[in-house]
């Protein structure tokens, strides 16, 4: 399912209500995807000295996180497909941490030297 980063402005002396907190924000985009159409939310970073916060929803569309950000009491500037990267997990196949070592032999060094 694609993945979409939202972006809100935040700014530092806003009096008004509270952000919504990271649970209220995962709820309302699971209730806003419906059948079929499941949105979840996967974690936000915020940057205060640009007064910016960025989403990152995995949803069908962009509309959908619309959707769901707005439930959430946000409100999206702007939102575009993205692709994550991400490190392997540990113990993955292909990483280093998951290849078996002969006993009594150290595993093999993967950085510099």
């Amino acid at each position: 399912m694609p993945e979409f980063l939202a972006e809100t402005y935040t700014p530092r002396h806003a009096p008004g209500t509270p952000a919504p907190s990271a649970d209220d924000v995962a709820r309302a985009a699971a209730n806003a995807g419906g059948p079929g159409a499941l949105v979840r939310f996967l974690g936000a970073v915020a940057v205060p000295e640009e007064e910016t916060c960025f989403w990152l929803y995995q949803a069908p569309s962009a509309a959908a996180v619309r959707t769901a950000m707005t439930a959430a009491g946000l409100r999206p500037e702007r939102i575009t497909q993205a692709v994550s990267v991400r490190p392997p997990a540990p113990g993955a196949a292909g990483t280093p941490a998951s290849q078996p070592q002969p006993a009594g032999r150290p595993a093999p060094r993967t950085g510099p030297p």
